[in-house]
Order: C-alpha cells, then sequence, then structure tokens
C-alpha cells in the first residue's frame, strides 16, 4: 500500500507565520495546484476548511472522507501569533526552550495531539484495502505519522505547504513531495 501525506495549502495565518491550529482560515487568494501528485483510491481530510478546500483541488473527483482526529493542534494562548508576537511572552520562551514538549498554555498538550493523529491514521490503514490512500492534513498531522512510522525527530518530518510524502508502506520507504 502507498500512503500519500499532503499539507493543505497557504492560509492568510501562514503567510503572516502565525501558529494557526484551531482558527479554521480558509486558503489563502487564489490556490492553485501546479505539482502532479499521485492519484488515490481513497482521500482522506482533516475537518478543517483548509484541508478540504485543497483536497479538492487535488482530487476533484474522488469522495473526500473527513477524519476529525486529524485536525490541527489546539495552540491555546498562542493560537493566530506568530513569534513576533509571542518572542518576549515568558511562557513562549518556556516552550521554545522545552523544544516544544510542553503543553501549549490553555491548549492541547503536544504528546495528546501526536497520539491522537497515530490512532486516527492506524485506525484508517487498518480498515482500508486501497492500493493508495492520501491524507490531505496539516504539518503537524504529517509530522506525528511520519514519525510514528520512521522514527526519527518528530521536527525531521517539516514540509511547506503543499509538500509532503509519498511512503511505501510495505517496503517501509519514503519520497518527499516539493
Amino acid at each position: 500500500m502507498k500512503l500519500v501525506l499532503i499539507r493543505h495549502g497557504k492560509t492568510y495565518g501562514n503567510t503572516l507565520g502565525r501558529y494557526i491550529g484551531r482558527t479554521d482560515e480558509p486558503l489563502w487568494g487564489q490556490p492553485e495546484i501546479t505539482k502532479a501528485y499521485p492519484s488515490a483510491d481513497v482521500v482522506v481530510s482533516s475537518p478543517m476548511k483548509r484541508c478540504v478546500m485543497t483536497a479538492r483541488l487535488i482530487y476533484p473527483d474522488k469522495e473526500i472522507k473527513v477524519c476529525d482526529d486529524f485536525r490541527e493542534t489546539d495552540f491555546g494562548d498562542f493560537e493566530n501569533k506568530s513569534y513576533e508576537d509571542l518572542k518576549n511572552d515568558r511562557r513562549y520562551q518556556q516552550w521554545m526552550e522545552s523544544g516544544g514538549a510542553m503543553p501549549f498554555p490553555n491548549g492541547e498538550a503536544p504528546e495528546g495531539f501526536r497520539k491522537r493523529c497515530v490512532k486516527a491514521h492506524e485506525k484508517l490503514i487498518s480498515e482500508t484495502d486501497a492500493e493508495v490512500m492520501a491524507y490531505v492534513i496539516h504539518g503537524g498531522t504529517i509530522m506525528a505519522v511520519m514519525h510514528n512510522i520512521f522514527g526519527g525527530g518528530y521536527y525531521d518530518y517539516m514540509v511547506p505547504n503543499l509538500g509532503g510524502f509519498i511512503v511505501d508502506m510495505d517496503r517501509k520507504k519514503y519520497k518527499s513531495i516539493v
């Protein structure tokens, strides 16, 4: 089985370098898909507008299955703020010093977010007989799934908007979509 992991297109908040988690922003501007993505038998999306819109652009003839547990993390008090907004916030400095391991103030714990994403991924994989399944999801969700499959550092799997990975689940190999 092949798994295609695609990060959603850009939102306005992404263009400003903001932490966009529970904020349900649509895609920004007039999004255009200029890359060729692999075809898929099954397409799964986060429930957030930015992911559903991207999935419809990439796979216009496919039914989009929504997976609520693929939603982005809740950044709590950091939500919709940029580094510039937060750089003098003691809580943000502590979070950065922890390597992003501390829970977000009034938000979600990173470990809980990762477990939620991995559990949803494992359930989807166990329930399908598709040869190719595509996830149109968030950067953090991609990192959680890839880290679970391949190990290494969680942040080793960061991807730009519309980037991602093609994973050969049988051979435990992957290549980047850039």
